[in-house]
């Protein structure tokens, strides 16, 4: 069964693969391509509607990307955000010129006003916050187009030509600080676009099981299962596409937390898979004896977990695909396309640059966390592992501020595990996104009964989100922290400081390394 399709041009921004979510949350098939891709491979894609992302450049200057002109006179809708909003502009004549101290430069929540009988915002209040990131002006609307949203530094935050379906934003519709901003998107595909909404997680899961097969053949194929949802639902689709050829290799690298080790094995011992559990966890720590410095720990890391795999395929015999259960936001902010590197993540950017599989699969590589277990459902996984918290897949390592030890290591386990203890007793695991302790390099003087000590600082994290793209933190009430705080500092030897993190994401990451 065919669907609608919509195509998202990426111009190399940080949010790119966000607006490629909230289109698919409305039920309306998405994919998104590289703007060099030819016009005439567009065509052929035969989309009902095509969105220009943002980007880092500007419009004006030359080698900045660009699009064929020609696609204007296709007669697909276009909505274009921010650079992509610019570019339109640019290149239909309108002007676009670096803005002053003064103008239109304009970063973060911005009140804005809106023409309510544009059908964009149809249906919207006249006014309301937008997410604004933009140091370039739009000076001169293309002929034809109407102004339709303005601030109050910036009188064309939006324009729209109706008639031929093209509508323009300077701001961020896709970024949760934005009011109303999922309807600004809606409105463009079933108003402007007229999309049928009918595409399913159901749908995604069919596709993707044949792609697996087409791909991988009767060749077999090695996961790198941590027990966490990514790589948990990479298995359970995996395992739907090609059975027997999937093996499991679960690396035991130290990293983990309490019982973790013993959990993961526990849980996928008893399912109709391949399972290998491999204890490398003396020769991970002492590849990282010494190193302090976060993106030198991931990529050690990877490529550690790498020769992992290399040596455990040799064992199995041969093996031509190793599968990862790589999503999006790993991707993203280990640099895509013409995007900046924000960190390597250990099975991204932290891949050493020769392996020994003809090829690395991903096939979760285009999916959002709540995507991610929304198809971990579909696959009929259990709850506990679909609704498991994240975890990174460096485990510990990136929540060891600094040099790793066995000994950090383990004062780690045993704060984390009394942190989430407490949290689920409080039944704050079931609203949160994510929360974790991280032990700093900081040490302090203390004192505990009579005698002076001189420990560690342990921090706490927490946070709400829906992508993971963007964070806050959680408000936690005080009574829940004072009572971790006592446990900590009481039931762990080498902790006597506790610090809890209200740091949103940006600036900071919801790890700390």
């Amino acid at each position: 069964m065919s669907h609608q399709l919509v195509i998202v041009l990426d111009f190399g921004g940080q949010y790119n693969q966000l607006i490629a979510r909230r289109v698919r949350e409305q039920g309306v098939y998405c994919e998104v391509k590289p703007y060099t891709t030819p016009l005439a491979d567009l065509k052929a894609m035969d989309p009902i509607g095509i969105v220009f992302t943002g980007g880092p450049d500007s419009v004006y200057l030359d080698g900045s990307p660009k699009v064929d002109p020609a696609i204007f006179t296709w007669g697909v809708p276009i909505l274009g955000i921010c650079y992509g909003c610019q570019l339109m502009a640019h290149l239909l004549g309108g002007k676009v010129v670096p803005a002053q101290q003064d103008a239109a430069r304009e970063y973060g929540k911005t009140e804005t006003g809106f023409d309510t009988e544009c059908r964009l915002f149809r249906g919207l209040p006249q006014t309301g916050i937008t997410w604004m990131s933009h140091g370039d002006y739009m000076e001169r609307a293309p002929q034809g187009f109407a102004l339709t949203a303005r601030s109050a530094a910036c009188p064309n935050a939006a324009i729209a030509d109706e008639s031929r379906g093209f509508y323009g934003v300077q701001f961020h519709p896709e970024v949760e600080h934005t009011q109303n901003g999922t309807d600004m998107i809606h409105n463009f595909l079933f108003e402007v676009c007229h999309a049928a909404g009918d595409w399913t997680m159901e749908d995604y899961k069919r596709t993707a099981v044949q792609a697996l097969r087409d791909k991988i053949g009767d060749g077999r194929v090695l996961l790198a299962l941590s027990g966490g949802v990514d790589s948990s639902v990479a298995a359970a689709l995996l395992a739907e596409a090609v059975g027997e050829q999937l093996t499991c290799v679960f690396v035991d690298h130290g990293l983990l937390r309490k019982n973790e080790g013993d959990e993961v094995e526990a849980a996928f011992s008893e399912r109709a898979v391949n399972f290998v559990r491999v204890d490398a966890q003396d020769r991970f720590l002492i590849r990282l004896a010494g190193v302090d410095e976060p993106e030198r720990k991931r990529k050690i890391i990877g490529e550690e977990f790498i020769r992992v795999f290399e040596e455990e395929a040799r064992k199995v015999g041969a093996v031509d695909y190793l599968a990862q259960g790589t999503i999006y936001p790993d991707v993203i902010e280990s640099g895509a396309g013409d995007a900046a590197v924000i960190k390597s993540h250990h099975n991204v950017g932290g891949l050493p640059d020769c392996v020994e599989f003809k090829e690395i699969v991903e096939p979760l590589r285009l999916l959002f966390k709540d995507e991610v277990r929304r198809l971990g459902r579909e696959l009929g996984l259990p709850g506990h592992l679909v609704d498991r918290q994240p975890f990174p897949g460096p485990g510990l390592a990136i929540r060891v501020i600094g040099d790793v030890t066995r000994d950090k290591l383990d004062i780690l386990r045993e704060a984390d595990a009394i942190f989430r203890e407490e949290m689920a007793s409080a039944g704050e695991d079931r609203r949160l996104s994510q929360f974790f302790a991280a032990l700093t390099n900081l040490r302090s003087v203390g004192v505990m009964g009579d005698g002076r000590t001189y420990d560690y600082a342990l921090a706490l994290r927490a946070v709400t989100t829906d992508d993971f793209m963007t964070a806050d933190w959680a408000r936690i009430p005080y009574e829940l922290l004072d009572r971790v705080s006592v446990r900590l500092v009481n039931e762990v030897k080498g902790i006597n400081r506790v610090f809890y993190d209200i740091t949103s994401k940006p600036p900071a990451t919801v790890e700390f390394e």
